[in-house]
């Protein structure tokens, strides 16, 4: 019999019942949807594992398929129990999702039975992936091993610890601890990018081990694009769309900048639009405020949907990535797929990724972008194209390569 897989959930179960899925979590979920398929096709069996407020939570193939449709959305989460309403009181999305963890388990354990629970319930020799970040502890990969299992964990990027900045001040200490577990336990470390290996190796290197690891660029799937219906949108005027979370990494004060000097500049008429699609995240007071004065010519959208976001980006002028950090970069591949043109800060993952494709502006030269900017709209005005190379649709990495890489190394 094939090794079993043994996938950690515990993150997309965090999210259910929160809105729209984030790139994290929709890695996780592709996982899943790839080991249901090698459950049902290939005969590998498939269990998850999720951490709770009350223990950990083991699930069957069945169990999995069922928190695949939780996070799709097409099951909605059911009610609350009442050790839910009790260890979740403030949270009752993690309450519901929860109940609905023990109604399907396999088996439930504490802590300390997890090493018990996985012998008593796993084929011999579990894969034990963790793709969530979550969950990375020194007791759980014990259990693993002492289950004769093996670990695999990706590593999505180390912007904790060289870009403490951005991050909340205690978020460094917490992934130091996570990575210096993966560096010690993990058989297998998946990367996604050979920039993003280099910077989690040298960290690891100083923690005294460097797993195995392998390069597997994400699967960007690009959803068919819907008609922009977004109030205050107008689609007679040329309008640049910026994606991802608002917070100090993404640099949107950059952006608003550049259009608060584009509005003394330009007369409204030729005012170009910028599209800010994404939720608020945290520790950005000073752009919040700004965007709550409502400037002119920018527009906050969150909640977003796949097609919603193709759509808008399929009629844009062009996609604004000046991110100060990237693991690796879904916005510039999705834009640059659908033949959009990507104006980006010149990470190294950005340029590894896509090349010369985009344009590349420093992110802390607010003039270059404006002066950019300005051309482009210019260019439009007179029927031009101002990237007529660049324009053309780059194919984006694929799941099924993603997975060929890192299934032919661990099962």
């Amino acid at each position: 019999m094939p090794a079993p897989r043994l996938l950690d959930l515990t993150r997309l179960v965090s999210r259910l019942g929160r809105g729209p899925l984030t790139g994290v979590d929709r890695v996780e979920l592709a996982y899943l949807d790839r080991f249901i398929e090698g459950d049902a096709q290939e005969g590998v069996p498939l269990y998850a594992l999720v951490r709770t407020a009350l223990g950990f939570v083991l699930l069957d193939a069945r169990g999995a398929m069922a928190i695949a449709a939780r996070a799709r959305g097409t099951v909605a989460l059911g009610r609350a129990d009442w050790l839910g309403r009790l260890s979740r009181r403030k949270d009752p999305a993690r309450a519901r999702a929860e109940a609905d963890l023990r109604r399907l388990a396999l088996a439930r354990s504490s802590g300390l039975g997890l090493a018990r629970m996985l012998m008593r319930h796993l084929p011999p020799g579990p894969v034990y992936v963790n793709v969530g970040h979550a969950n990375l502890a020194a007791p759980v990969m014990q259990a693993v091993r002492r289950a004769g299992g093996r670990i695999v964990v990706l590593v999505h990027d180390v912007i904790p610890l060289d870009h403490p900045e951005f991050t909340r001040p205690d978020i460094p200490a917490v992934f130091s601890r996570k990575l210096a577990v993966t560096a010690h336990h993990a058989d297998l470390v998946i990367h996604t990018a050979e920039a993003t290996r280099q910077q989690t190796e040298a960290h690891m290197a100083r923690l005294g081990r460097v797993p195995l690891g392998c390069v597997a660029a994400l699967g960007v799937p690009v959803a068919s694009p819907c008609q922009p219906d977004l109030p205050g949108l107008d689609l007679a005027r040329p309008w640049f769309v910026t994606i991802g979370t608002i917070e100090p990494r993404k640099n949107h004060a950059l952006l608003l900048d550049v259009w608060q000097a584009l509005s003394q500049r330009l007369p409204a008429a030729q005012m170009p639009q910028l599209v800010i699609a994404g939720s608020r995240g945290w520790r950005n007071e000073a752009v919040f405020r700004r965007l709550d004065a409502r400037p002119a010519g920018v527009i906050e959208a969150a909640g977003l949907d796949d097609a919603a976001l193709s759509g808008l980006l399929m009629g844009s002028a062009g996609l604004l990535f000046p991110s100060f950090a990237e693991g690796f970069g879904l916005p510039p591949l999705e834009a640059a797929a659908l033949g959009v043109p990507v104006f980006a800060h010149g990470l190294p993952v950005i340029r590894e990724l896509l090349g010369d494709y985009p344009v590349y502006l420093d992110a802390t030269d607010s003039y270059s972008w404006m002066e950019t900017i300005e051309r482009v709209v210019a260019a439009q005005g007179k029927g031009e194209y101002m990237l007529p190379v660049r324009g053309l649709a780059r194919q984006a990495p694929e799941w099924a390569a993603h997975f060929n890489t890192v299934l032919s190394i661990v099962c």
